[in-house]
């Protein structure tokens, strides 16, 4: 999902200068072209504002309905990250009021180009063309607040990564400068920001392991998703991304303990263990320590299944997508044999209803 497409979302003062701004270039024009007598130019003159003002105003609204994507259809991923960043209930009611407002303008609208159309009294042209104007800018100022507070979530959602929630997916963990985004860039094109101190990456970091036809996505997951009480933005979206998305865990432990020691590391590994996913456990910077003392440390700590090599952890990787691709598929399938019922359910319903 990408929420770069949301579009900015103006105030209420500014749609309506636009829309009117709209209706004066209309009725210029209008004014332009012959007509066989006053009357008939000063109706077509105001119907024609109606329908530039209100053509804008309809425009501008539909395009941050359909700009907002369906929340309830959205991946839980990002139904939480919306609830756990956003005031979920204030964002539902202001696309609500959007909406409102909408189809109070389109209605109105039609209403007053016939009002118009119709009207054989030259002096209540001009006055039910104004009555036109009051009332639209009635209903724009009535949904000000929800406009102003769309535009705020949206500079937020625009922040939200852009992740792909039906494919194969991989969230490297561990502490900070343990080598998670050294490891994503070794494994994917991706080029992270890298530094020599802790907490360097701010955001999510994406990049994708391809082989043949394969395709899977790793995450560098920034923090510790250690102090769920006090996390940030970017870590609640990184604790998220492991509970919702996340196929596979690769945690990695640095056993020069140059930035944690080897206990809290492991004190953290078996919190990440509360997700269910299944873990692929990870040494970096083992070129730097003695073979011997690896081997060691696994045997005393009891660790399993412990990769060292990156070719063998990119090889495990991408066996273990294979695997989830064809799953993946599977449920997919189910999905769409599941929405297909559903919709023979409401047809079948909706037919015993007209009988």
């Amino acid at each position: 999902m990408n929420f770069q497409t949301l579009v900015t979302i103006e105030t209420s003062d500014r749609y309506l200068k636009t829309a009117f701004s709209r209706a004066r270039e209309a009725a210029e024009k209008t004014r332009e072209k012959p007509f066989a007598n006053r009357f008939s130019k000063s109706k077509a003159i105001e119907v024609d504002k109606v329908v530039a003002a209100h053509r804008t105003l309809t425009k501008s609204l539909k395009t941050i309905l359909v700009s907002f994507p369906s929340i309830d259809q959205l991946d839980p991923f990002y139904q939480e990250l919306i609830r756990t960043t956003l005031d979920y209930a204030q964002l539902k009611r202001s696309l609500g009021s959007i909406n409102w407002a909408l189809q109070k303008v389109m209605h109105l609208g039609v209403e007053s180009k016939q009002t118009i159309y119709h009207c054989q009294d030259m002096t209540a042209l001009n006055k039910h063309r104004r009555g036109y104007f009051g009332r639209v800018s009635s209903f724009m100022k009535q949904v000000s607040r929800d406009l102003e507070f769309l535009e705020a979530a949206r500079k937020i959602m625009k922040g939200y990564p852009a992740i792909k929630t039906a494919i194969p997916t991989v969230c490297i963990c561990g502490f900070p400068n343990v080598g998670k985004s050294t490891l994503l860039g070794r494994l994917t094109p991706a080029k992270p920001e890298i530094k020599n101190y802790a907490f360097t990456t701010k955001q999510l970091n994406l990049g994708y392991l391809k082989e043949a036809q394969h395709k899977i996505q790793l995450i560098d997951t920034p923090g510790t998703l250690d102090r769920l009480e006090k996390m940030n933005d970017i870590e609640k979206q990184a604790y998220l991304a492991v509970k919702h998305c996340a196929d596979v865990i690769v945690y990695i432990i640095d056993l020069t303990e140059s930035s944690y020691p080897l206990d809290k590391q492991l004190a953290l590994l078996e919190k990440l263990k509360a997700f269910g996913k299944p873990t692929i456990l990870y040494f970096s910077k083992t070129d730097l320590l003695d073979k011997a003392l690896v081997d060691s440390t696994i045997s005393k700590r009891k660790l399993k299944e412990v990769i060292t090599d990156i070719d063998e952890l990119k090889k495990d990787i991408l066996a273990r997508g294979e695997k989830l691709e064809v799953k993946i598929a599977r449920q997919r399938d189910d999905e769409r044999k599941e929405q297909a019922l559903r919709r023979q359910q409401e047809e079948r319903e909706g037919f015993e209803d007209e009988q």
